[in-house]
């Protein structure tokens, strides 16, 4: 307030400055003439109307002997004496201004002279008038004037030149001659007679509407801001029924006097003398200038102690920047830049193009900058249903501040949005039973009206009584309004108060506190979860309401979503498509944790994922009835579906509509482990403890927790365990192997069904064409695999019955959640060489045999008990990572220097099985290979069949083996005998494996012949003498 008093008695001082200068020297180019203070005296005396009594003629001559002396005072006026010694102050007194401004400012319930009245009115007409008045403006603002061409130009005397520097004020750089215009303003617009043009302008209409009379005394001749706010009344009521009523050139010259009056609030008088006390009670610290005023006026509309009649008048204002943004100085200054740099002035020669019309700015601002083109008024107006209202970071800062504010009126008072009212006033009759919908009454209060369209907005065509398609157009821009702000949504922010406070009160940028309210979604009150859950239902049909989140996503959508972004309907599939192409280059940091929240919010409630309710809620009415977790309506429905499959069940209970939408959001789901909440809340102490530095995202965190999947917490390694098993059953769900081996699936396995494209990858793992990349994640999951045969659902299903027959003792010891460590498999393993199992899991041990003798880590046995082992005996092996056998190859070779019992074990179970297949030997089938295609071809892989084939070879003089051949064949020999030795058969079945595959097998079967042979001959023996003994006991 201190700094505002200084303007003001800087401003005093100035104006008295200027007039002591013109009473004590000529003007330029008047020659020697009176000063103007006395040549207006004599011309407001002669425009003063006789005051029909004598003691005037006194009054006026006293006036003139004080004129003629010391110089004309107001103040000292007999007319006016008696109200500026008791209204104004007295220092005030020898400045004619400022007795002016006091008089003219005067408290509403305060009456002054008729002949005060007429005074002041002649003297502010000829300061307006006079050429030489006019003069002082030329000495102060000559710099100005040298600028202002068309200024300079105006005619002198007939009142043109003030409003001319008027209409120029914010280009003037001149303190002095910019303090000075600032100071006439306020004597210019308190009256509209004043204004250059305007009565002969309005003249008709201001008869016609009963607005006041012209005539003098009639009306308070002084102040008649009345008579320009029943004018801008009435053309407020004939934007909204479409009744032309006033004059074109009338509706110009009134849009022109709001324009002008927008810096500052004395300038409307009407509204000034209507919010005098509740600018006081609400904005007494606010400094008077650049539309400060009428901003905190605004801010405080909808309080309690705002009077009912300065609502009124901002309300009207309000109506009037709907009509010319112009009218509001702050938007017009803050969006300057941007109106000229996105084309958004109206061609003039369009109809009614001098009425900027505030929606035509916001619908051109946000079409310039999302589509990035210079558009015509007509196109700008033809994007209305696709209207996103979005504030681009390209767009000035200050000016998104300002559309904001404009929008938090618009969205409590209905009235100043015409568009919607004029679209949608038809359905609001006939849905919502309010013939008079934008009126306030007990039973329909402020707000209902649009919460009932809106909630028929989005109606499907089955449930009927929908919104026509233009006012569902209207709806879906202001809910996409709505968005942007808590504050926008009255129903919102009055519900929501307490949660606000409670949980988001540190988030405070644009569109955070919707956020925080949606993350805290479980913990609001009742009433506050409604209306946030109604929304947050609308944004996942429509994610362009996330106004927000469709700004941060402009580059990916213009790539890779344009064409349902263009839709002027969206049903869901914009936010698909953005979720899909989540982690394309395009795709920014603030875009990417948009759509993730959002997503999130998504598994709160399955309603909030649009398509997914459309295809699924009579599926989950019937089958997963008291289930509202997005999460475990997923699992749910995913159960039933895979219980129906497994028991080939013919008419599946989930409908096939829900069954494709369940597979999008099952993929969906396993992107990130935030979207599985249960799993999420079971790791979240090992993701702190192993995953710190891993983003969310792309799976990251679950491979992760996959890595260290032995450090786990049960209850985590539970869940991850459960996980795997659901990915190995349906690799499609294996987001990281989808995505390592896109590329590879494309190449290798495009004819494979979905379910099968692991073992197509595995098949084709040790191709030239194979990428590295996912070379290496196909041999992760073949390691995981091999953990547990629960892992491997093709081997699971063909060792169904071996199983169970051989390995019960295992299984008896096994948790349903647990890896059984390769127990099982290795138990099938023995039985492989003991050629014991199925047909169908004996192919399937030999494929596991196959690949792990490559790998060694595809052994989780020979892991587990050689750890330290193979580190110190093949530690180059080890690490060249070749999966040629060679780690396997060292332990066979050093067999002799292994310590742990178990791990030789594991080394002498490989001898065994290798001798049942040589295949299961790499570096021996390398070597042998060119002998068991010239030697062996005719013998079928499998049982040992090739192994004896090439023995048999060895011992034949007449074959020749190629020598790394014959030399690798000689090792086997010597470590199988040493097997032999070390490891003695189990039972008979092991000791028939072994002599059956001996190299001494003939001369083995001779000698158990011979001793059969003996054995058999001293039974003989042994049984005559016993018959013999029997018969002489007979004869007794």
């Amino acid at each position: 307030m201190a700094e505002c008093g200084r303007v003001q008695q800087q401003l005093l001082l100035l104006s008295l400055w200027l007039l002591t200068v013109q009473a004590l020297k000529p003007l330029p180019g008047f020659g020697n003439v009176r000063p103007p203070a006395a040549a207006m005296h004599q011309q407001f005396r002669a425009a003063l109307p006789n005051p029909g009594n004598n003691a005037a003629a006194p009054a006026a001559s006293s006036g003139s002997q004080s004129r003629r002396t010391t110089g004309w005072k107001l103040a000292e006026e007999q007319a006016c004496r008696d109200d500026v010694t008791r209204l104004c102050p007295k220092h005030t007194w020898t400045n004619n201004l400022s007795v002016l401004e006091c008089l003219q400012d005067k408290k509403e319930d305060t009456e002054i002279a008729a002949d005060c009245n007429h005074l002041l009115w002649n003297y502010k007409l000829n300061l307006t008038t006079d050429p030489k008045f006019e003069s002082v403006a030329l000495e102060v603002c000559t710099s100005t004037m040298l600028e202002l061409k068309e200024c300079a130009d105006e005619e002198r005397g007939k009142g043109y030149l003030m409003p001319c520097l008027v209409d120029h004020r914010a280009n003037i750089t001149e303190r002095q001659c910019h303090q000075y215009i600032t100071k006439m303003t306020s004597i210019i617009f308190s009256d509209y007679r004043l204004i250059c043009g305007f009565m002969d302008k309005c003249r008709e209409d201001i008869n016609t509407l009963q607005c006041g009379s012209i005539a003098v005394g009639e009306k308070d001749p002084h102040s008649q801001g009345e008579v320009i706010a029943c004018l801008e009344r009435a053309l407020v009521r004939e934007a909204e029924q479409k009744d032309n009523q006033i004059k074109d050139e009338c509706k110009k010259a009134i849009m022109r006097v709001a324009e002008l009056s927008a810096d500052d609030f004395h300038l409307d008088r009407y509204l000034y003398f209507s919010c005098r006390d509740d600018r006081e009670r609400f904005c007494e610290n606010v400094c008077v200038g650049e539309g400060r005023v009428y901003k905190c006026l605004f801010n405080h509309k909808f309080e309690e102690a705002m009077s009912e009649k300065c609502r009124n008048a901002l309300t009207t204002r309000q109506k009037l920047i709907a009509q010319d943004y112009k009218v509001s100085y702050s938007l017009a200054k803050a969006c300057k830049a941007d109106v000229r740099k996105y084309h958004c002035n109206p061609d003039t020669s369009m109809p009614r193009a001098r009425e900027a019309r505030l929606s035509f700015l916001l619908l051109c601002l946000e079409s310039a900058v999302h589509r990035g083109l210079l558009i015509s008024y007509y196109s700008c107006t033809l994007i209305l249903a696709n209207i996103i209202f979005l504030f681009f970071k390209k767009m000035v800062q200050d000016c998104e501040h300002r559309l904001l504010e404009l929008q938090y009126f618009i969205s409590r008072d209905w009235k100043l949005d015409p568009i919607l009212y004029r679209k949608c006033q038809n359905d609001a009759s006939r849905l919502c039973y309010t013939p008079g919908w934008n009126e306030s009454s007990e039973l329909m209060p402020p707000g209902a009206v649009f919460s009932c369209l809106y909630r028929h907005a989005y109606r499907t065509e089955e449930q009927g009584r929908r919104l026509t398609r233009d006012c569902k157009v209207e709806v879906q821009r202001i809910l996409h309004q709505r968005a942007l702000d808590v504050k926008l949504d009255p129903e919102l922010q009055k519900r929501c108060m307490t949660d606000l406070g409670k949980w988001c009160s540190e988030k405070t940028d644009t569109g955070q506190e919707l956020e925080c309210l949606q993350d805290h979604l479980e913990e609001l009150v009742s009433n506050c979860r409604d209306v946030v859950g109604n929304l947050t239902e609308l944004e996942s049909e429509d994610i362009q309401i996330e106004a927000l989140l469709i700004r941060a996503c402009e580059p990916v959508i213009q790539s890779h979503c344009h064409d349902v972004a263009d839709n002027q309907i969206d049903t869901g599939n914009l936010l698909e498509c953005l979720v899909q192409n989540k982690h394309q280059r395009e795709m920014n940091d603030k875009c990417t944790v948009g759509v993730t929240h959002f997503q999130l919010v998504q598994m709160k409630d399955f309603r909030f994922s649009y398509k997914f309710k459309m295809a699924c809620k009579e599926d989950v009415l019937k089958l997963c009835p008291n289930i509202k977790k997005k999460a475990d309506v997923v699992i749910c429905l995913s159960t039933t579906v895979r219980n129906d499959t497994l028991q080939d069940v013919k008419d599946q209970r989930v409908s096939l509509k829900c069954r494709k939408q369940l597979r999008v959001e099952e993929l969906e789901m396993s992107e990130d482990i935030r979207l599985e909440p249960e799993m999420y809340d079971a790791c979240k102490k090992d993701i702190n403890k192993f995953c710190s530095s891993v983003a969310y995202g792309n799976a990251q965190i679950i491979e992760c927790l996959k890595e260290n999947k032995k450090q786990l917490s049960q209850v985590c390694h539970q869940k991850i365990f459960k996980l795997q098993e659901t990915e190995m059953m349906d690799p499609e769900l294996d987001y990281q192997l989808m995505r390592v081996c896109k590329q590879m699936i494309k190449r290798f396995c495009t004819e494979s069904d979905a379910k099968n494209v692991l073992q197509c990858l595995k098949l084709n793992k040790n191709s030239e064409l194979m990428d590295p990349k996912c070379k290496q994640m196909i041999t992760k999951r073949q390691i995981t695999q091999n953990t547990d045969y629960r892992l491997n659902p093709v081997l699971r299903k063909a060792c169904k019955s071996d199983i169970p027959k051989f390995c019960q003792s295992i299984l008896g010891k096994a948790s349903d959640a647990n890896e059984l460590e390769g127990q099982v498999i290795s138990c099938l393993k023995l039985k492989y060489a003991d050629q014991r199992l199925s047909g169908d899991c004996e192919d399937q041990i030999r494929v596991i045999l196959q690949e792990s003798a490559l790998d060694y880590r595809l052994d989780p046995q020979l892991q587990v008990h050689c750890s330290n082992e193979i580190p110190r005996l093949c530690a180059e092996e080890a690490a060249a990572q070749e999966q040629t056998g060679q780690v396997e190859e060292c332990l066979k070779n050093n067999l002799l220097k292994i310590k742990p019992e178990e791990c030789k074990m594991e080394v002498l179970n490989m001898l065994k099985e290798s001798k049942a297949d040589i295949f299961v030997d790499p570096v021996l089938h390398t070597a042998c290979a060119l002998d068991l295609k010239h030697h062996c071809a005719a013998i079928n892989p499998g049982r040992g069949r090739q192994m004896s084939c090439l023995m048999e070879s060895l011992q034949d003089k007449q074959v020749r083996l190629q020598p790394e051949c014959k030399r690798r064949l000689q090792d086997r020999i010597d470590m199988w005998s040493y097997a032999a030795k070390v490891a003695p058969a189990e039972g008979f079945s092991d000791l028939a494996v072994q002599v059956m595959t001996s190299p001494s097998k003939n001369y083995i079967l001779l000698i158990i012949a011979l001793a059969v042979s003996l054995l058999f001959l001293v039974g003989l023996l042994c049984g005559r003498i016993t018959k013999r003994v029997t018969r002489e006991l007979k004869d007794r």
